[in-house]
């Protein structure tokens, strides 16, 4: 039987355990509460349509949300394009084809990635990284994916350097590293009975990986994918220095804006009532576009779990 001391113990620390679940939700709520009473202002002046227009002139109190939240969106998709396949190279590199004696320090390499300061990708994207692309990659790209139908006018004008497409580039070298380690860790739970019954049948390194490693941890890799999207998301130096600072819409490759550089470059000047409950409705719109995404990235994996559940 258990001595009083210890049960008053275990309901302490159940007590304990749940008030700091429910403080967390009550955090979150508190946060979203405070955004949407500061965002009244828009909200009462606007209406819905603060999504859908573009304008943007603080002199004549005019607002609209469509370009921070179209380049929030780009960055974050170009990111993703870019980082994925990246990503994934080099955790099949570390679990599969690297010598025992380079896996470690190339890992430990690409994870100190993460903790450089996004300050330091903003500046070294604006004075290494985007005459880089201005003169050796948009040009290619320009040439090669502009007479594209359907998807050419976002690759259409001239190679500024600066833009919402370098923007994206450096978001994903800063996610790389993120998703790389989700990606090395899951695939290196995979049982080596599995790849070594594959190997013996003939297969190929390629075929292994994508034939029985992923489908094994496609729900931890979706997982570190949607851990990265989060990352590229909310980032906010490094998308300040790049991106341009402008509020109109054009080509991937021309200046734009985006949540986070919008809230960043102009909160503090923000002297007018609607130009301020504006800013504070965008960062409502990027605390919600961040909860949707990760809500169905959620569902996906519980779909998975539950389909892998049915069929074994």
């Amino acid at each position: 039987m258990k001595k009083p001391k210890h049960a008053f113990a275990d309901m302490l620390f159940r007590n304990a355990t749940r008030f700091f679940a429910f403080a967390v939700f009550c955090l979150l709520l508190a946060i979203l509460i405070s955004l949407a009473f500061g965002s009244t202002t828009t909200l009462h002046k606007y209406g819905l349509s603060f999504l859908w227009t573009n304008d943007w002139d603080p002199v004549n109190s005019q607002f609209g949300a469509l370009v921070p939240i179209f380049g929030t969106l780009a960055t974050s998709i170009v990111a993703l394009v870019i980082a994925v396949p990246v990503s994934f190279g080099i955790a099949m590199f570390l679990t599969e084809l690297s010598p025992a004696w380079l896996r470690r320090p190339l890992g430990i390499a690409i994870e100190m990635l993460a903790a450089i300061p996004s300050i330091i990708y903003g500046m070294w994207g604006l004075f290494i990284f985007a005459p880089l692309f201005q003169h050796y990659v948009e040009p290619y790209l320009i040439h090669a994916l502009s007479p594209i139908p359907g998807i050419g006018f976002m690759f259409k004008g001239p190679a500024f350097g600066i833009g919402v497409f370098t923007a994206g580039g450096i978001l994903a070298v800063m996610i790389i590293p993120f998703i790389t380690a989700v990606m090395r860790d899951v695939f290196e739970l995979v049982p080596s009975l599995l790849k070594e019954s594959a190997y013996g049948l003939g297969g190929t390194t390629w075929e292994v990986m994508c034939k029985v490693v992923l489908p094994y941890t496609r729900i931890g890799v979706i997982g570190g994918i949607m851990l990265g999207l989060g990352r590229a998301l909310g980032e906010t130096m490094a998308v300040t220095f790049v991106i341009g600072n402008a509020f109109r819409l054009g080509s991937l490759f021309q200046p734009g804006n985006s949540i986070a550089s919008a809230l960043a470059n102009q909160f503090a000047e923000a002297s007018d009532a609607t130009h301020r409950s504006a800013l504070i409705e965008l960062g409502l719109i990027l605390f919600l576009i961040t909860t949707i995404v990760l809500a169905l990235s959620k569902l996906l994996l519980l779909r998975l779990a539950k389909s892998e559940g049915a069929r074994s």
